[in-house]
Parts: structure tokens; sequence; C-alpha cells
């Protein structure tokens, strides 16, 4: 088990619900899809749950131990979501495709923010928007699922003191992909990553829905 596993809570039960289903067949669908999941992975601990939708998310088991938990990732999640943090998505894909029932948290993206950095023509707008933010990035969520030069910014930053209360780093792609979640995980930083290459707008999206999924659960 990955470093800052949980022990079972009452997440893991067998009740489900899925916010995002809002027609019988749709969550029939979920419901059928995550019963498989609990069987082949397990579901003893709130990461399996994580893991579970992951790989639900791209139709593949396999993904399942590439999901890696850092400092309690679930537990900060949570409690950013009670405090109502800012989710900061890297692309508009994962910020669309964040749940917006469960919670009172805003959802922004890093593009929304690139203009501010205009000058700086040799970087990504990703990356320029998560500079922008600069301090305001502290106590939010951070979910990455395409841009590795964005996550890049952002562990460089963190080495300045800005600090999320959790980062979900699951950038794609055979460019700095696999070297920038590893970095991040030599960070003093609630994270939940990736191995490897693979990752993207799904897993990435899976993972930040599935925290609120607990929220709500929780929340009543």
């Amino acid at each position: 088990m990955s470093e800052g596993s949980s022990h079972r809570e009452g997440t893991t039960e067998s009740t489900y619900i899925d916010l995002g289903a809002d027609t019988a067949e749709g969550y029939s669908i979920s419901t059928r899809s995550r019963q498989l999941a609990r069987r082949t992975l397990g579901n003893e601990t709130p990461e399996d749950r994580i893991r579970q939708r992951c790989s639900i998310a791209v139709g593949d088991f396999s993904m399942a131990d590439l999901i890696n938990f850092r400092q309690d990732p679930i537990a900060a999640g949570l409690a950013a979501l009670r405090a109502k943090a800012t989710i900061y998505a890297d692309i508009r894909m994962v910020q669309i495709g964040i749940q917006k029932k469960g919670h009172e948290c805003k959802v922004d993206c890093l593009l929304d923010h690139a203009s501010e950095r205009t000058g700086q023509k040799d970087i990504t707008r990703t990356s320029a928007g998560m500079l922008a933010l600069g301090e305001k990035l502290n106590g939010s969520i951070v979910v990455i699922g395409n841009a590795p030069s964005c996550l890049l910014s952002l562990c460089k930053m963190h080495e300045r003191g800005i600090t999320p209360a959790l980062v979900i780093g699951c950038p794609v792609g055979f460019v700095n992909a696999a070297e920038s979640k590893e970095e991040l995980r030599k960070l003093d930083i609630s994270s939940i990553s990736t191995v490897g290459t693979r990752g993207g707008t799904p897993v990435a999206v899976a993972a930040m829905n599935e925290i609120i999924t607990m929220f709500a659960e929780k929340s009543g």
C-alpha cells in the first residue's frame, strides 16, 4: 500500500452514490462498473475507491497499480473541500469534468489567469497561469491532467513556499510527464499521482470526483 494510505472508513461501505449520474441508465452503468471494480481491486480503504474510479475512467484495471498516494491526500482533499478551497484545473477539459455537485468550492482554470503573464512567451499558458496565481494557490486543490510543464512550475514554486492543500498530478505523455510526477512525489505535499507516462484528464478528474463523492457522503 502506498505511503499515506488510510485505514478503513465509512466511505468504503457497500452503499454507492454517483453525483454525476442523472438518469436511471447512467446510474445502472455506473453501479455495475463499480461493483466489478470492487471485486477486482478490493474495497478496504478510501485509496481503493480512488483506484477503482480511475480504472473505470480508462477502462483498464492495470491503472490501479500506477496510482500513488503521498501525505494522506484523501484527508487533505476532504479538509480543503470543507474549507471551500478553490479547485484549480490545468485545462478546460479538466475544469468541465470536475463534479460541481456535492461541494461549495469554485472550480477555476489556469488558462483564465495566463493573460496576466503574457510577457512570458517562452512558457506554456498553463505554466503562465500557475505562476500568475502565486500565493493564491496556498490551501487550494490543484488538478493537473494534461500539462507536465505547469506541474514542474508548481514544484519549483513549492520550493519558494507555495503549498496547495492537495495536488492531483496526472499529466500524460512522453515529454516531461513522468519526470514532473517524480518531482511532485519528492515534495512534502499531499498528492495523488500516476507513475510513468500514463495518466490524463480522465484519471485526474476521476480522482478528484471520488474525493468529492466521499465528501458528499460525509456531509450527508
